[in-house]
């Protein structure tokens, strides 16, 4: 029988719903006292690719016998520090989810890698569409990854740098949208579909806005309600809509808190005009005509 510290990500509807950075962020959270000073005894694999193809044999040269250190997250990754410097880095993708099990516990299908722990238990893998990806850093990579790894990658939402500033003078020429702007994680990392949407929302910011047009004070606003809407879907175990489980087996809430996601057509909370959908960056973006200019 599974332990029950896994993280299923489902679709509501038929719109896909991808891990934002407070389900990553659960996550992380959830498994860093089970996995913090574990040694990795071995490493098993499926043989399918995810989205690149996963260096098992490198996977297993490097780790095993190896202490994990510590669990982090950037941006909407999972990093798992070792004791001799290298770093494991995981993706979820769209379908992927991590889950802890006892070795002698069957496979179910899916399950593409995992990492058997001196303790009986097993880090798992699972990925139905195989849009995750795993990547090994060597000590060298680690050390040097923000300038290396993730050079592409924005600030996180919660660093005192990412400021009204910084992002006026990042956006002053950019005629994207300003929720594609927000997504698109070279100037802020992890904002995804779900929190771009109701951060808009709550800063009165039409979503199909320029982001060049935003002035300062614009920018002083939505700042930290994005980092205010992140932070009660991080204390809500998540938001990914169906049947999401974090990593301490207990669902994710934060979705009865939406103020547009999800409802086209209903009354907006603030004036009661309905609520609209479009396609913005080929994502669904839901608004209030009314309330966001």
């Amino acid at each position: 029988m599974a332990w029950p510290f896994a993280f299923f990500l489902l679709k509501m509807k038929t719109e896909k719903i991808m891990p934002e950075l407070p389900e990553v962020e659960v996550i992380c959270r959830g498994l860093r006292p089970h996995l913090s000073g574990q040694r990795i005894t071995a490493v098993v694999s499926s043989g399918k690719t995810l989205r690149h193809s996963v260096p098992v044999e490198t996977l297993r040269q490097r780790l095993c016998g190896q202490r994990i250190m510590g669990v982090e997250r950037r941006a909407k990754y999972l990093l798992l520090f070792c004791e001799d410097g290298h770093l494991l880095i995981i993706h979820l993708g769209m379908t992927g989810n991590l889950g802890l099990f006892p070795h002698t516990a069957p496979l179910k299908p899916h399950d593409h890698v995992g990492w058997q722990l001196e303790n009986a238990m097993e880090l798992r893998f699972n990925d139905i569409r195989r849009f995750g990806a795993i990547w090994l850093l060597t000590p060298e990579e680690a050390a040097t990854r923000e300038s290396g790894f993730f050079a592409a990658t924005g600030l996180e939402p919660f660093s005192p740098l990412w400021t009204a500033d910084h992002c006026l003078s990042r956006a002053r020429s950019r005629q994207l949208p300003i929720k594609n702007f927000l997504m698109e994680g070279k100037v802020v990392a992890g904002i995804g579909n779900i929190y771009a949407n109701e951060a808009l929302f709550a800063a009165g910011i039409h979503p199909a806005r320029p982001a060049s047009s935003l002035k300062k004070r614009d920018w002083q606003r939505l700042i930290p309600i994005v980092c205010q809407i992140l932070t009660e879907a991080i204390a809500c175990g998540g938001s990914t809509i169906s049947d999401f489980i974090n990593a301490n087996g207990e669902s994710g809430y934060f979705q009865i808190n939406f103020k547009v996601y999800g409802r086209k057509g209903q009354p907006c909370p603030q004036c009661g005009a309905l609520i609209e959908k479009t396609q913005i960056g080929g994502r669904a973006s839901y608004f209030c005509l009314h309330c966001q200019r």
